[in-house]
C-alpha cells in the first residue's frame, strides 16, 4: 500500500504543474540564486536541465542554471557579475550567450533566438529539455510534451534539424542514458546511426566533456554498450583491434563506491577508445598513459596465463598497474578478481604497492653513490626484493644494496 501511494504521488507530481511550480519556487530560494531575478526583464523564463532535474528530483549541490532573456543578454550578464563578484565569461559573443559563476552556481544567460517563446523551445535538443518556467508569469510552459516524456523516460527530439545545428547533440543521448537510465526513441536512434559520423566534426573539447560525463553516470555500462554497439565514433579498427570484455557480464559490486567512482571511468574509456582517440579528443597525458598500460598487460595476459608470468613480469606488472589496478581488475580471470583486490587495498602488501624500503637519501647515507641511472636500478632492484619478501630490515637493505653495487658498479681500468 505504502508503495501505491508513493506511486501514485509521483504520477501526480508529473501530471499537475502546480506542484513541479511550488517545488522550482522553493529550490531557487534553497539554492540561493533567487538574488538574480531582479536583473531580469520582462519575459525571461528559466530552462533546460534545472527544471528537468527539478522534476526528477535530481538537484545537487552544484547548481546549473540556463535562463534566456529577450535581449541584451551580455549586458546583464555583466551586471550580475558586476553587483555579485562573479566570474564573467562570453561564452558566444555573436549569439549572446554569457556565464556567470557564483560559488556553487553556474548561470547562463542567452538571448531568445526565436520571435516566440514557443519557437525558441522547439529549437532544443530535446523534449525533456525544452520545458520553461516563465518568471513573469509564474507557470510552465511545455509544447513538446517533455514533463510527459521525463515520465516515461524517454529521449525524443522535435526537429532532427536541431541536432545537425550542434552535431554534439547526438553523443548528448548518450550522455542521458548513463546518467538518467533513459531510453531513446526508435526514430532518434535511426538518425544517430545515419549521422554519428558528423560527431567528430564538433571541438574535441567538447566531445571529451561528454565523454568524461557518459562513463561516470550511474547507467553508463549501458550507454558505452549503446555507443560500441551503434559505432558511434565509426573506428571499425578499434573495434576490431581491442580488448573489449562482456560489460555485461561483470560483477560491479566487487568494487567499494569509493572504487567505482575513481576506477570505472577509466575502465569504460578504454572499452571505447584507443590511445590514438584519445589524444585525438584532448583527453589528459596521464589518462592516455593508464590506457596504454592497460592495455599492454590486458595483450600480455591474453597470450599467457597470469601463472606463467616470471617474478621479474609480475613485480613490473604491480609497479606499473599500482594506481589504476581497481580498472584492470576485470581483464583477470573471475577466479582471481577478488583476492587481487583484497590484496590491493592492503596498503602493507608489498607485491601490490612495490615501494622501496629506503630512499635515495638513506642510501647516500650508507654508501658511496649519487643520484643516476645506477641509483634508479638499485632502487627499482631492492623494491622487487621487498615485494617478494627478500627484505625484513633497514640492515638487510644496505648489505644487499653493497653486494648489488660490487657486482653491477662500473668497473675502472
Amino acid at each position: 500500500m505504502h508503495m501505491q501511494n508513493k506511486e501514485n504521488e509521483i504520477n501526480n507530481f508529473y501530471k499537475d504543474h502546480t506542484l513541479i511550480i511550488n517545488e522550482l519556487e522553493r529550490s531557487i530560494k534553497i539554492y540561493n540564486w533567487d538574488f538574480i531575478l531582479s536583473f531580469l526583464p520582462k519575459g525571461s523564463f528559466l530552462v533546460g536541465g534545472y527544471i528537468r532535474d527539478i522534476i526528477l528530483g535530481r538537484i545537487s549541490l552544484e547548481v546549473d542554471v540556463d535562463i534566456v532573456v529577450p535581449s541584451n543578454a551580455i549586458d546583464i550578464g555583466q551586471r550580475i557579475s558586476d553587483t555579485f563578484q562573479g566570474k564573467f565569461i562570453v561564452l558566444d559573443k555573436e549569439r549572446e550567450v554569457v556565464r556567470i559563476i557564483l560559488n556553487h552556481i553556474s548561470i547562463d544567460i542567452a538571448k531568445q533566438i526565436s520571435p516566440t517563446i514557443e519557437g525558441d523551445l522547439k529549437s532544443r535538443d530535446f523534449s525533456i529539455n525544452a520545458i520553461a518556467f516563465l518568471f513573469d508569469k509564474n507557470c510552465l510552459l511545455d509544447p513538446l510534451n517533455g514533463i510527459k516524456d521525463l515520465e516515461l523516460s524517454i529521449l525524443r527530439t522535435y526537429s532532427t534539424k536541431n541536432l545537425l545545428d550542434d552535431p554534439l547533440r547526438m553523443l548528448r543521448c548518450f550522455r542521458f542514458v548513463s546518467e538518467l537510465n533513459f531510453n531513446i526513441d526508435k526514430q532518434l536512434i535511426y538518425f544517430i546511426k545515419k549521422n554519428r559520423e558528423k560527431i567528430t566534426l564538433v571541438a574535441k573539447e567538447r566531445i571529451n566533456y561528454e565523454i568524461h560525463r557518459i562513463v561516470r553516470g550511474i547507467n553508463a555500462v549501458q550507454s558505452i554498450l549503446l555507443v560500441k554497439k551503434f559505432n558511434i565514433f565509426g573506428f571499425e579498427t578499434l573495434y576490431k583491434d581491442s580488448f573489449f570484455i562482456d560489460l555485461e557480464g561483470i560483477n560491479y559490486d566487487q568494487l567499494s563506491q569509493n572504487e567505482k567512482d575513481e576506477f570505472l571511468p577509466l575502465f569504460f574509456v578504454v572499452q571505447i577508445l584507443d590511445e590514438f582517440s584519445l589524444e585525438k579528443f584532448k583527453f589528459s597525458k596521464s589518462d592516455i598513459v593508464k590506457a596504454k598500460l592497460l592495455r599492454k598487460w590486458h595483450l600480455i595476459l591474453r597470450e599467457r596465463n597470469i601463472s606463467q608470468l616470471n617474478e621479474l613480469e609480475r613485480f613490473n606488472l604491480h609497479q606499473e598497474l599500482e594506481g589504476i589496478l581497481p580498472s584492470f581488475i576485470f581483464y583477470l580471470p573471475q577466479n582471481l578478481r577478488s583476492d587481487w583486490l583484497n590484496r590491493w587495498r592492503d596498503k602493507d602488501d608489498k607485491l601490490f604497492h612495490p615501494t622501496n624500503l629506503v630512499n635515495g637519501d638513506l642510501i647516500k647515507k650508507h654508501l658511496k653513490i649519487e643520484n643516476g641511472p645506477l641509483m634508479g636500478k638499485l632502487l627499482y632492484y631492492l623494491s622487487k626484493e621487498l615485494a617478494f619478501n627478500r627484505l625484513q630490515n633497514l640492515d638487510e637493505a644496505i648489505y644487499k644494496a653493497k653486494r648489488w653495487i660490487e657486482q653491477n658498479a662500473p668497473k675502472c681500468d
